[in-house]
């Protein structure tokens, strides 16, 4: 049965007349007439009978009026809900995000949004930043990341909001020969053994960059990317590294600036094209803005907390 009837109906029951019924409704009475047949006929029963020259509710009548006010108080109350959700921010946002941003800053993110309506689903998908406009089927919110020599991702379907440049530094042994330095070239590196991620993330990227600004091939022996495993391997001495800054862990290792190349990966947020008019999903944008705002402060400022981020 249409709400619509079923509010009309209802009026009747409270004005008691067609005529007043139309008028409340800015309907006209034949209109008001025709409604309330079709909806006698949805109904398969009677629902008004001549009285005089009025009509009055038949026993079935008067039982639909009952649960049109069921119908009608549970249509305004889903209104009023709707209501909430296009202009506060609740409800539930799927989120994707690489293993590393997501120990970076997934858990400033949560603090952010607690008690703010909005339940946050995360769940990590380490992929190449070609492969996340495909995730966004079954997420509303994917962060990623790429080397900042790349072009941000884009097509007819993604918007993409960029977030932080997370510096890529070179990791060493300890007791290595340049492990005194501040600044090493990686000319000074030709013949050293490399361990890096797999093709098309960020980090791999960034040393196919470094090769092409230095003609240095590095020789690498290793593909893991398990920045954990990295580090270990390179504490161990089978071999030197490049690592996301925010990533560096271990406490035998030693990390050094890339001197003469400037080389860092770029976080990126993506999203549908109108995703962020829910105010659920900006208030989750805003909140990674947030956390990575205060990391690059610290960073800026030489105290950025370093957190144990197990995959790349």
């Amino acid at each position: 049965m249409d709400a619509t009837r079923l509010r009309i109906l209802r009026e009747l029951a409270d004005r008691g007349t067609v005529a007043a019924t139309a008028v409340a409704l800015s309907m006209t009475p034949s209109a008001v007439s025709q409604q309330l047949k079709i909806l006698a006929r949805e109904a398969g029963v009677p629902l008004l009978e001549p009285s005089g020259r009025r009509l009055r509710f038949t026993d079935a009548g008067q039982a639909l009026v009952v649960r049109a006010d069921d119908v009608i108080t549970a249509l305004d109350r889903a209104d009023v809900e709707m209501a909430a959700f296009r202009t506060t921010p609740r409800g539930r946002v799927r989120i994707a995000l690489f293993p590393s941003g997501a120990a970076l800053l997934l858990p400033a993110v949560l603090d952010l949004v607690t008690d703010s309506g909005v339940d946050i689903d995360a769940q990590d998908e380490d992929v190449p930043a070609s492969a996340v406009p495909p995730l966004l089927a079954d997420y509303d919110v994917v962060l990623t990341h790429r080397d900042e020599r790349a072009p941000a991702l884009s097509g007819p379907r993604v918007a993409t909001t960029g977030l932080l440049r997370e510096p890529i530094d070179l990791v060493l042994p300890p007791g290595h020969r340049l492990a005194g330095r501040d600044e090493v070239r990686l000319g000074d590196l030709a013949d050293e053994n490399w361990i890096s991620v797999r093709g098309g993330f960020p980090v791999d990227d960034v040393l196919l960059s470094v090769t092409a600004a230095t003609g240095v091939e590095p020789r690498v022996v290793h593909r893991i990317n398990d920045f954990h495993v990295i580090e270990e391997l390179v504490a161990a001495g089978r071999g030197v590294a490049l690592m996301p800054r925010y990533s560096v862990q271990h406490p035998r290792v030693v990390r050094v600036r890339i001197a003469g190349v400037r080389a860092a990966r770029i976080y990126e947020l993506v999203t549908r094209h109108g995703a962020m008019e829910r105010p659920a999903v900006a208030a989750v944008l805003e909140a990674f803005r947030t956390a990575a705002s205060r990391v690059d402060r610290a960073d800026q400022a030489g105290v950025v907390q370093i957190r144990r981020a197990p995959l790349s």
